[in-house]
């Protein structure tokens, strides 16, 4: 039963900005924005689900990106 309610658990997302957003497109921009990041070195945590994974698409290049226990 324990197994079950491990299983249930939300996976979350640990996003780390590791590159400056300067020259970066209007869209990036607001990707981040909306996760959370300005600075280089920011860390946010995010679930880990679609809309997350495409907002982590956008930003690849600009990302660490590490899963939470």
């Amino acid at each position: 039963m324990a197994a079950r309610a491990k299983a249930k658990k939300e996976q979350k997302l640990k996003l780390t900005l590791v590159k400056s957003t300067i020259g970066s497109t209007k869209k990036q921009l607001a990707t981040a924005e909306a996760l959370g990041l300005r600075k280089i070195g920011d860390v946010t945590i995010q679930p880990d689900s679609a809309p997350t994974k495409g907002k982590i698409r956008v930003l690849a290049h600009l990302l660490k990106v590490e899963e939470e226990a």
